[in-house]
């Protein structure tokens, strides 16, 4: 387990992914099958849950916060099923627990890098915005304040909300939910969500709900972690428990597909879109490392199907397998984060349009020819 001062390092950036990268690896199976002949079977209680993903929902905060209450709908549910595979309150517990450890922000370094490296919307087709804002608790503050003239901030964990970045910016706490925002249309003139959607239930629902409260020329910027999210810890946890248990259950949440952002957001509404996705490795001295800082994150698995225990040896299993399937040169075991960013503006007559189908006055096809253009014009 970590101690001291133990920080994860960064990979350095275009570093090689390990190789066997998914599949069976009978070769480390075998390994920590012969590390580790012979155990016994006490069992762990996996109420930290091993997963990924982010925050969400809406509670009163407790004894004398300052933080603003909204409620869901009539009519919501936050019962398990197809259309919710997370449970909700269970995210809100872990969120609330990760708050209140001694140095929460330890476990900060990854959403800080992800705030960091978010793209901004100055070069947009519209004015600049600089009147409201609404964040999913995200550490992104601090990298917009020269735009920004008031925060509303938005969690769905008191507790997260009380340790929020501060600021100059006036700011206004709301314990609420993505899906059911307590805000009036045409409200904000950018929203941003750092790491926060990936815990949503109805994602086209939040994004829906995120178009409504911008207001015309608005502009919504978001991060959300992709599905190769973690895909390291996901492999060695199967690999384990199919030669240990024989059979593997899920303690890596779904995620959705980039391909699929761009469709979501046009169809609730935005336009003039852009996706990107990025990779973020950081180096740890080993499995449990990478599962108590998720754990410290708020992020450790809320499905309904998630499995309640993992047995010990499966996990010092798991370990081994991690080690000798991505196990880097010095020790270290690489944990890779995927993030898609997306930027999307709300329709406003200002903003500039794509010209009529017909209307070009140069051919691709003359692309070639540029390079003799320019050589000739120098002449």
């Amino acid at each position: 387990m970590r101690t001291g001062s133990w920080r994860p390092s960064w990979a350095a950036p275009g570093t090689q992914r390990p190789c066997m990268r998914r599949g069976r690896a009978p070769e480390a199976m075998a390994a920590a099958a012969r590390a580790l002949g012979g155990c016994g079977r006490p069992a762990l209680r996996a109420g930290w849950g091993w997963g990924w993903g982010g925050r969400r929902r809406l509670w009163a905060p407790s004894g004398g916060s300052a933080a603003a209450v909204a409620s869901p709908p009539a009519g919501s549910s936050s019962g398990s099923g197809a259309l919710s595979p997370f449970d909700r309150r269970l995210k809100r517990k872990q969120k609330n627990w990760a708050a209140v450890q001694a140095e929460p922000a330890k476990c900060d370094y990854l959403r800080e890098e992800v705030g960091r490296r978010r793209p901004a919307a100055r070069g947009g087709p519209g004015r600049p915005p600089g009147q409201g804002r609404r964040q999913d608790s995200g550490q992104g503050v601090r990298h917009h304040q020269e735009t920004v003239e008031k925060l509303i901030q938005v969690d769905i964990a008191e507790n997260a909300l009380k340790n929020a970045v501060q600021s100059e910016i006036p700011m206004v706490s709301v314990v609420a939910d993505e899906e059911y925002l307590p805000f009036k249309e045409d409200t904000f003139d950018l929203v941003v969500s750092s790491l926060s959607l990936h815990w949503v239930n109805d994602l086209p629902r939040a994004f829906r709900e995120i178009h409504q409260v911008l207001k015309p020329d608005g502009v919504f910027i978001g991060a959300m972690f992709g599905g190769d999210t973690l895909y390291e810890l996901r492999c060695s946890l199967q690999l384990a428990e199919l030669e240990r248990e024989g059979g593997f259950s899920p303690h890596v949440s779904p995620f959705t597909a980039v391909s699929d952002l761009g469709h979501l957001l046009s169809r609730a509404g935005f336009n003039t879109l852009t996706v990107d996705t990025d990779e973020i490795q950081v180096n740890y001295p080993g499995l449990f490392e990478i599962m108590e800082d998720l754990q410290g994150m708020g992020e450790s698995n809320c499905c309904w199907n998630r499995k309640p225990l993992l047995h010990r040896e499966t996990m010092l299993a798991a370990a081994a397998i991690y080690q000798e399937m991505y196990g880097n040169s010095d020790g270290s075991v690489p944990a890779t984060f995927q993030i898609y960013y997306m930027i999307g503006w709300k329709f406003h007559e200002s903003q500039a349009k794509p010209a009529q189908r017909g209307s070009a006055t140069v051919s691709f096809g003359d692309l070639a020819k540029i390079d003799g253009l320019l050589s000739r014009g120098k002449k």
